[in-house]
């Protein structure tokens, strides 16, 4: 299958297949596009909520490398190619910036290699990366990456599909515990209202797609417990929001769909 080529083959479902249907991507399965379609289903405005961790982590990364100057970038959980990745948004800014990618789906893998293959600088590594001390002590990953200088460490939209007996709070704890003074880590997870809120219901039913899935993965948490997930960091203005909220691109000409609201996250940094 060349890169573009919209697949036919049904072999099971992946989130990150599933995130390329909702972005209007060509490299997901049939039973990818379904599960896309019952999520819409119950709140038309999802693909937006989608574009919005994408363009989250696009803005994020680009504060990072600019303002920040952050120059070593650790992407957790790739995805399949959709408009701009983090590796272009940074080295547009610093061509010199070190990215890597750490992936575990095997399509997904696949593609970044190939679409990386003429990138010195871009590389993209296999790590079980749910045991933190696996990516810290990769060969691959510490040979483009220096722990004992400050690292972007990106866990956008990943941390809310691992369930809580992989205990997510403690891998960002060994993460942050591992990063040098100075490094950043943007973060995005989705919210649990809370009982009585008016977005409650909504959030349940959209849970429900993402546990009676295949993927079998997708957890609401309240927004102590998201906090909770950055430790000791020092949190940019305007701290954890709705990703729609941080610090967007230009003046919004319509208002955020609900669904929207339940996608919060942050960019903090390791004092």
């Amino acid at each position: 299958m060349t890169h573009g080529e919209r697949s036919t083959d049904d072999s099971g479902t992946h989130i990150a297949r599933v995130y390329n249907a909702l972005l209007g991507g060509k490299d997901n399965y049939e039973s990818d596009r379904a599960i896309a379609d019952e999520f819409t289903a119950v709140a038309p405005e999802f693909t937006a909520l989608a574009w919005d961790n994408r363009q989250f982590l696009m803005r994020a990364s680009r504060f990072l490398a600019g303002e920040a100057g952050i120059s070593q970038f650790l992407d957790f959980g790739a995805c399949l190619p959709v408009g701009d990745s983090t590796h272009e948004v940074v080295q547009r800014l610093n061509r010199n910036a070190s990215v890597v990618y750490i992936g575990m789906d095997p399509l997904v893998l696949a593609h970044g290699r190939a679409l990386l293959a003429d990138n010195d600088m871009t590389h993209i590594v296999d790590v079980n990366w749910l045991a933190p001390q696996n990516v810290l002590n990769d060969a691959a990953v510490c040979k483009y990456i220096d722990f004992e200088q400050p690292v972007a460490f990106c866990h956008v939209g990943t941390l809310m599909h691992v369930p809580d007996e992989y205990d997510p709070w403690d891998i960002m704890r060994e993460l942050i515990d591992a990063s040098a003074p100075g490094s950043y880590f943007a973060f995005a997870h989705l919210l649990d209202p809370g009982p009585g809120h008016e977005l409650a219901e909504l959030a349940a039913r959209v849970q429900d797609v993402y546990l009676n899935s295949p993927m079998a993965s997708g957890w609401f948490r309240p927004i102590d417990r998201i906090t909770e997930m950055l430790p000791g960091l020092d949190l940019v203005e305007p701290g954890v929001v709705p990703l729609a909220d941080w610090w967007p691109d230009g003046p919004r000409l319509k208002p955020v769909a609900p669904v929207q609201r339940l996608l919060v996250g942050a960019v903090g940094r390791k004092p």
